[in-house]
């Protein structure tokens, strides 16, 4: 007989919360595994003791991670799943017939809270994963990616230029963040007016003096953060990669352990700075969250981009053996020139040439900043010399070479990388295979694709609770498991079959 339902509404309901959320759910033994009481302590000098209670800072934090959880950035859309949610509303500690907090609530405790008690959160759920075995601490892989602002490109106005250096150092104190030199918009408007010859009549680069809808000049294409900066972020930063959409930016930096994809270390930086610059922060971090488990790391693996003197220096001084691959304008050697380390001089070996002697003339600072070491021959010696055109030009009579006072931590990190290929294939593949994936996950399942606050604080925070989400996920996994079972059938003599069944994940029975 077919079955037809009908819904007819009561005035009376006899049930409970507790028994409509089944006993196997994910966020009941989300509840079971992560203790948060301690927050009440660590959260209770943001208080004052009188006034209108506030949210509860456990329900604040665990809001926050049903929106990591589920990938929603949104405070509003947030706060409309955790209501029509059953076990999140378990979760939570909210009944049926409770209203839940206001958006904005949410919004003014992110502001409220400091980003140490986001850190002390991330080192809890850190602690229960090395509690289970799931961190060894011995190799720590490093990379980055890009998070997108809550600020847009036509929220750019250019910075005020001063006049000269004068003026540039008197005002340096104030609003020097919003400030240009003249000299540095020369070199940047230069820089645009190559680009724009190199690209011109590619596809996406027709350049006119175009207008919108409502009469105003839509925005050149190139944008530097030395002459523009965002009024509503203004610590976002213009950054772009191959492919992708120019765009405001943070920058967020993880440093993950080759074990079981753990991330041990987390914090956002500035997309206008370059990775190297943001390398010790970041390893400052990992160092003291192992150090609190009681974890040394040995080995730190990167990718070129965090390659700089001052990186390689960090990581002697504090005795990690690292392995990045020095920046493309390295040069192990020069050719035709022999470096005499002794008399700290280059000599020209050169055939048919004066065999000139380039003796150190000092240390200089360059345009971009970086340190170097100047070597130059005499005139004497360069000027008459047969290969002097090809080597010196058709003017100078002289050869000049530079190179960068940490030049020795580069050619270092070269003969290491170059000792034992296979090895430094191994570990390059180790760390696109460990921290890669992990950035995927975080950015298209764990809501680190964009943020929805402003600031470097706020930026920090959400690097750091994506993080934390994305372990506790694994640590909930690891610690539930399931058992697989492997069974054989044997077929006796007498033509009786017997089972066997054993319970071990790893073997066969026929291996007993």
């Amino acid at each position: 007989m077919q079955g037809k339902k009908k819904y007819t509404p009561k005035i009376f309901y006899q049930l409970s919360l507790d028994a409509l959320v089944p006993e196997d759910n994910f966020y009941r033994k989300l509840q079971a595994e992560l203790p948060l009481d301690f927050l009440y302590r660590t959260t209770r000098d943001y208080y004052g003791k009188e006034g209108q209670a506030s949210i509860d800072p456990v329900v604040f934090f665990k809001v926050l991670l049903v929106g990591y959880l589920n990938n929603i950035n949104s405070d509003r859309a947030l706060l409309r799943y955790c209501s029509n949610s059953l076990d999140v509303r378990l979760f939570l500690g909210y009944d049926l017939d409770e209203d839940l907090p206001w958006h904005s609530t949410l919004s003014r405790t992110r502001q409220l809270f400091g980003e140490e008690l986001f850190l002390e959160l991330f080192r809890k759920v850190l602690s229960l994963c090395v509690e289970k075995g799931m961190v060894r601490g011995k190799r720590q892989a490093v990379d980055s990616a890009f998070i997108k602002a809550n600020a847009s490109m036509d929220s750019l106005v250019e910075k005020e230029v001063l006049e000269d250096a004068s003026a540039f150092v008197d005002e340096l104190e104030e609003n020097s963040e919003f400030k240009v030199t003249t000299q540095r918009k020369k070199l940047v408007d230069r820089h645009h007016a190559w680009k724009e010859e190199a690209y011109k009549g590619m596809p996406g680069n027709n350049k006119s003096d175009r207008k919108d809808e409502d009469g105003n000049t839509i925005r050149p294409k190139y944008l530097s953060n030395h002459t523009h900066y965002s009024p509503t972020d203004p610590d976002a930063k213009i950054s772009v990669k191959p492919g992708k959409a120019r765009q405001l930016n943070y920058s967020g930096q993880l440093a993950v352990d080759d074990a079981h994809h753990i991330i041990t270390g987390a914090c956002a930086s500035t997309s206008g700075s370059k990775d190297s610059v943001i390398f010790p922060e970041i390893m400052n971090q990992t160092l003291e969250n192992l150090s609190l488990n009681k974890m040394q790391t040995e080995e730190v693996l990167a990718d070129a981009g965090y390659s700089s003197g001052e990186a390689l220096k960090y990581c002697k001084e504090k005795g990690l053996n690292a392995y990045i691959p020095n920046f493309g304008q390295y040069k192990p050697e020069r050719e035709g020139f022999y470096y005499n380390k002794s008399e700290n001089r280059y000599e020209c070996q050169k055939p048919g040439g004066n065999h000139a002697v380039l003796l150190f003339k000092g240390t200089k600072t360059d345009s971009k900043g970086y340190s170097k070491n100047v070597y130059r021959s005499s005139e004497k010696d360069c000027g008459k010399c047969p290969l002097r055109s090809e080597c010196c030009g058709n003017v100078t009579k002289f050869k000049k070479l530079d190179d960068s006072i940490h030049k020795p931590l580069y050619d270092e990190m070269h003969e290491k990388l170059r000792r034992d290929p296979n090895y430094t294939r191994f570990l390059t593949k180790r760390r696109s295979s460990r921290v890669e994936p992990v950035l995927g996950t975080l950015i298209n399942h764990h809501n680190m694709k964009r943020i929805n606050s402003r600031g470097m604080a706020q930026a920090n925070k959400h690097v750091l609770m994506a993080a934390l989400t994305y372990n506790l996920k694994k640590y909930l996994k690891f610690i539930t498991r399931k058992v697989h079972r492997n069974a054989q059938i044997m077929n006796l003599p007498k033509g009786k079959f017997w089972f066997w069944q054993n319970l071990f994940s790893t073997t066969s029975i026929a291996s007993i």
